[in-house]
């Protein structure tokens, strides 16, 4: 296969495979998306994975299911998968991989296969949850344009591979070295398209936890989740995540690619950060890195009918990397608010699991709210923090099941 056989298997697959049904939808997209995305969207099974919400199949943009999340590990057949670029290298194409490391700020350039990575650096795994920047995006009022995420583009998987640093070290970092520049397998359709590649700040890329992963959930990278390698940044949005990764160059200068200095930005300070991407960051706007406290809640699903014994809710949690300190839960639109049990703790960059069982309940709608507080003392939204590319909603999440 090449690489627009690729694409064309997946519409192929996709066209072939649709498992969903109008009256399914109320359970597995949120209400609050536009309703051309809710018209046009459909479960889709692609090969290896289980069905996940089509919402562009070129380049592939799948959404996993809001149910998944009742598990704190996101199972690799049920993880998200997004593109930007329409050209994705085959499986045959990757057999003879290698990586390229090398910039003006290298010191000795390497090129190194998979074998390589294996047998020259220790590996380490961290459990973590990659998230799309504009997960959520639908859900923005007034919607704004892109893919028009709802709840699922995220997944949390542990994820074992080597230290960036180590191979980092191994081809020597100057002074003066600014950002590593990454760049993977996957092309553009049109010549003019730019490529898509991303950078990192030295000292970020030099931190023991950002890895070069092979493995995910303990079985080989999933090819549309990034096969063979890629990169792990715990606590950043996927966008730095870069999949089928063959070249990294150690710079003194920033990066000059659109979807760096023009694309994934927002207002300068809107949000918080640890680590200010400052050679990226200018008056104006900064470019969006670190993910921002939130939650869902996986089940019930919206629309659900329940008994009046009551129900149990279960969701996830999760934020930049200081951790989850509480999840709280609302029975009743949000008028009084109840602790929820925190599950077993994976580590401050995972989801963290909670659940909370709600007793008997009155027939009629029940309104289920949840919000999340991090170790910093960082909770979610009470009001829209909007944004021109519908970036970083978290405001918490509002469903209505039915007692009966």
């Amino acid at each position: 296969m090449h690489r627009r056989a690729v694409l064309a298997g997946l519409g192929a697959v996709a066209a072939s495979a649709p498992v969903a049904q109008a009256a399914q939808k109320p359970g597995w997209m949120s209400p609050l998306l536009p309703e051309g995305t809710r018209d046009a969207a459909t479960l889709v099974r692609l090969p290896g994975k289980q069905p996940l919400i089509e919402l562009t199949n070129r380049p592939p943009n799948y959404e996993t299911p809001i149910d998944a999340f009742s598990n704190v590990i996101t199972p690799n057949d049920r993880f998200f998968i997004r593109y930007h670029l329409g050209e994705i290298p085959d499986m045959d194409a990757l057999k003879n991989w290698s990586l390229t490391i090398g910039g003006d700020a290298a010191e000795r350039p390497l090129k190194l296969t998979m074998a390589d990575l294996k047998k020259d650096f220790a590996q380490t795994e961290i459990t973590a949850v990659c998230q799309c920047s504009g997960n959520q995006r639908g859900l923005f009022e007034p919607h704004v344009p892109g893919v028009e995420w709802g709840y699922g583009a995220m997944g949390n998987a542990v994820w074992r591979g080597v230290r960036l640093k180590d191979v980092l070290a191994k081809a020597g970092v100057k002074p003066g070295a600014l950002e590593i520049w990454m760049g993977g397998a996957d092309g553009p359709v049109m010549p003019a398209t730019p490529p898509f590649r991303k950078s990192l700040p030295v000292q970020l890329a030099q931190r023991d936890d950002v890895l070069l992963a092979f493995s995910m959930n303990g079985q080989p990278l999933p090819h549309l989740n990034g096969f063979p390698l890629r990169v792990i940044v715990p606590g950043w949005t996927g966008t730095y995540w870069i999949k089928h990764l063959t070249s990294l160059e150690i710079s003194t200068k920033p990066l000059p690619n659109f979807w760096i200095q023009k694309a994934y930005r927002v207002p300068a300070g809107m949000f918080p950060v640890d680590l200010p991407f400052t050679s990226q960051n200018d008056n104006a706007t900064w470019p969006i890195t670190e993910m921002v406290v939130n939650s869902v809640v996986a089940t019930p699903l919206d629309g659900a009918k329940v008994t009046r014994s009551g129900f149990t809710v279960r969701g996830v949690a999760w934020d930049r990397g200081h951790g989850i300190k509480t999840v709280e839960v609302s029975f009743d639109g949000g008028t009084s608010w109840k602790p929820a049990v925190l599950d077993k703790d994976l580590g401050k960059y995972a989801f963290r699991g909670f659940s909370l069982a709600s007793g008997a309940l009155p027939p009629g709608p029940c309104k289920v709210m949840a919000r999340a507080v991090s170790n910093a003392g960082e909770t979610q939204a009470t009001t829209l923090l909007r944004n021109p590319a519908g970036y970083h909603r978290n405001l918490p999440q509002t469903l209505t099941v039915s007692v009966a």
